[in-house]
């Protein structure tokens, strides 16, 4: 076994024991039988936020959540984020509580097409007990993943197994189209259609309508920045398969993934790791996009393996960050991703 093998199998292991404690670190809720029902505490929920005024809304991502806020900052009501900043929402299960309030608002804003497959059950649970869930990311005229792939054929491990497989969980449209401002736009104006839809009110299509011609105004100095980028230098690397949209938008083009999957739950073979490493000295790649959401280890190994000059660089992809920080909103993300990704491929 060669030495570059040992040390991505090394890396892969390490990688699968951080995600295992990472999941080790769930915490379970535990109700006792006098705790009332969900349908009960999605009642007193909603019947708080009617006598507050406005709509009761949640959002299950931070992407989302900050989206429908501004829209609900300018109509009235209240916005709850099930997912905390820095969490994978491949990853993520709701409470009781969060399940309940999902029960009782007006509105349930959901991405779709699989990225909350840890919700997949919670949102059914919901829906049969009476939730309005609405899903983005159907609507908005989604792509098929490997848009903007150096091969659409995708990678085979060592017995074969084509990394198709790691698109199970979402089928084979890509569901990150949040990287596309002006369809995150459109994703405004039809979450304000649906809460006036729901609450009647009129004030929630205008108010989306606000927001989303500031998304496009914002999209322009992202889109002068990404095209600040020579054209054949526009070749990306990223830890798993989530930026096809700015890829097809801005020109881009996607050499390679570290999880050969639009997940990151998936687990690259050590074949899919040593063609990586082929392709990035190839290529003469000299930085790797990794996820301020997931542990970074592999992106690491593959990078050390690449050879010198090989940076990694974590972009903000699954979730906003932190208050105060460089992404704590939607269009900041974005225009951080994009001086990231410009100064990575140029610097």
């Amino acid at each position: 076994m060669t030495t570059t093998k040992i040390a991505l199998l090394s890396a892969l292991a390490a990688g699968a024991l951080v995600l295992s404690a990472c999941s080790g670190s769930e915490t379970t809720t535990t109700e006792s039988t006098s705790a009332p029902s969900a349908v009960e505490s999605a009642s007193e929920s909603a019947d708080a936020v009617e006598a507050a005024g406005g709509a009761s809304v949640v959002a299950t991502t931070t992407m989302l959540g900050d989206v429908t806020g501004e829209i609900v900052l300018c109509a009235g009501g209240n916005v709850e984020v099930l997912m905390p900043n820095g969490v994978d929402p491949h990853d993520f299960s709701a409470s009781s509580d969060q399940i309940a309030s999902m029960i009782g608002a007006d509105l349930v804003v959901v991405n779709g097409l699989g990225l909350e497959s840890g919700l997949t059950d919670s949102l059914a649970n919901a829906t049969s007990d009476g939730a309005n869930v609405f899903e983005v990311a159907p609507l908005l005229d989604p792509i098929e993943f490997g848009a903007g792939s150096h091969s659409e054929e995708g990678h085979s491990d060592e017995e074969g197994h084509s990394d198709e497989e790691g698109h199970d969980d979402h089928g084979s449209l890509d569901p990150h189209f949040w990287f596309d401002m002006n369809r995150m736009a459109k994703a405004a104006e039809l979450i304000g259609a649906e809460l006036t839809t729901a609450t009647g009110d009129e004030a929630y299509t205008t108010c989306a309508q606000a927001t989303a011609t500031q998304i496009r105004a914002a999209e322009g100095e992202v889109r002068a920045l990404l095209e600040s980028v020579p054209a054949d230098q526009r070749i990306l690397v990223t830890d798993h398969e989530a930026l096809g949209y700015l890829a097809d938008v801005y020109g881009y083009e996607i050499a390679g993934t570290v999880i050969p999957a639009g997940t990151t739950l998936a687990e690259p073979s050590s074949a899919d790791l040593a063609a990586l490493v082929a392709t990035i000295k190839a290529e003469g790649i000299t930085a790797i996009f990794s996820n301020t959401s997931s542990p970074t280890a592999l992106a690491e190994a593959v990078a050390a393996e690449s050879g010198t000059n090989i940076k990694v660089i974590p972009l903000y992809v699954e979730s906003l960050g932190e208050p105060g920080s460089p992404a704590a909103t939607y269009v900041d993300m974005m225009r951080t991703n994009a001086q990231l990704i410009a100064e990575g491929l140029q610097g």
